[in-house]
């Protein structure tokens, strides 16, 4: 199983919402990641690659998932709520409400990918992912969360931020704010 690297976008975060877009990029890599993880142990068992992609997909999803969620929170979807539009309120309602469903099944995910993080060569654990069905499903809520987002969300709240006076300002702060958010240790910010 060949395994990708993570390289760092080549965008930062002076440009807070390429950064944004940047991570769903990851996430995408991740998931098919997670994808062929789940094919690899299927058709060829337990091995030193099955158990450093189920390490690569918890580390993701453990660590930078819930950044980029607490990202979104914090300067995105204050600007479509603020906006006063029905609609943006009710996409702000619907990406928050997505995101507890996302964090409610990665908590299940992850207790199988733990295990095969560990598992012997071999059957081990046993070929077969033990909640296949709640995988796809978190993978296609991801798909659809993805493309609200980039399609809506980010275009409307990037347009509230440019049409107001300071509008590099406010997005340097948020690129700061989102730097030093992930430079401290997790829980604290």
């Amino acid at each position: 199983m060949t395994l990708p690297g993570f390289h760092s976008p080549a965008i930062g975060f002076e440009q807070p919402f390429e950064m944004l877009s940047a991570c769903h990029e990851r996430v995408e890599r991740t998931l098919a990641l997670f994808e062929r993880l789940v094919a690899h142990v299927r058709a060829q068992g337990h091995d030193a690659a099955s158990r450093s992609a189920a390490a690569d997909v918890l580390r993701y999803f453990d660590l930078a998932a819930p950044h980029h969620h607490q990202d979104e929170e914090r300067h995105v979807l204050p600007r479509l709520r603020a906006s006063g539009v029905a609609d943006a309120l009710a996409l702000a309602t619907s990406i928050e409400a997505e995101h507890r469903r996302m964090e409610a099944l990665w908590a299940r995910l992850r207790e199988p990918l733990l295990v095969w993080r560990e598992a012997p060569d071999g059957d081990g654990p046993g070929r077969d992912f033990p909640l296949e069905a709640e995988r796809q499903a978190w993978t296609a809520l991801y798909a659809g969360h993805i493309e609200a987002e980039e399609g809506r969300a980010y275009p409307q709240a990037r347009a509230s931020i440019d049409a107001q006076p300071g509008a590099a300002e406010t997005l340097a702060d948020i690129g700061a704010e989102m730097a030093a958010r992930r430079r401290t240790p997790r829980g604290v910010a």
